[in-house]
């Protein structure tokens, strides 16, 4: 049953597609950027194979430094687990009248996912039957990121969150975009009262 549904899906809107209406640099290959902060620098690869218009739309976030010196607006502890938000918006507020010199950008690009059998990401699809959730790319681990979602089917185009460990309750419902892959102990340790120095790509 699911691989029908798979094939039937293929048709719909490409990420060729969006890449255009935003005027983003379509990234189709995997990243290393470098979070710098002021509890000390943590790597994250991002999932441009699966995620091109998530990731490509973060890289531009931030060769526009978007993120430098925003703090972590949201930190949400639970005994398990922990919430880290960042990306500017505090109070759900889109601006970036901080810096004039920025373009101007939309406040939501697609809930992007992919799956195993699909080769390319299905776009303003959120997961509701659970037998789907075996067959997604990714999943919500230890030291995930993902964009903070504006509506069921819309991604903020600059807020994101970080997960400190599992939590399949999520799975499918965010664009998940990357992992961190060096630095996650450091990652559990912000708090409020931190904030990003600067996020930057690695050469």
């Amino acid at each position: 049953m699911f691989l029908v549904q798979a094939c039937s899906f293929k048709s719909r809107i490409s990420s060729d597609y969006y890449c255009k209406k935003f005027k983003l640099s379509c990234i189709e290959s995997n990243k290393v950027i470098y979070f710098k902060t002021t509890k000390g620098d943590f790597e994250v690869k991002l999932f441009g194979k699966d995620n091109p218009v998530t990731v490509s739309n973060f890289l531009e976030n931030i060769d526009n430094n978007i993120y430098v010196n925003q703090k972590f607006y949201k930190i949400i502890n639970y005994p398990q687990i922990s919430f880290i938000h960042g990306g500017i918006n505090p109070k759900n507020k889109f601006y970036i009248e901080r810096n004039q010199t920025l373009k101007k950008i939309s406040p939501t690009i697609p809930l992007e996912i992919k799956f195993k059998e699909e080769i390319k990401p299905r776009y303003n699809y959120q997961i509701k039957n659970p037998s789907e959730i075996e067959n997604l790319v990714n999943t919500f681990e230890a030291g995930s990121i993902a964009m903070v979602k504006r509506s069921n089917k819309k991604s903020s185009s600059t807020e994101f969150f970080f997960v400190t460990s599992k939590i399949p309750e999520l799975d499918g419902r965010y664009s998940i975009f990357g992992k961190i892959i060096k630095g996650l102990d450091l990652l559990k340790r912000i708090n409020k009262d931190d904030y990003i120095k600067e996020v930057y790509i690695s050469n």
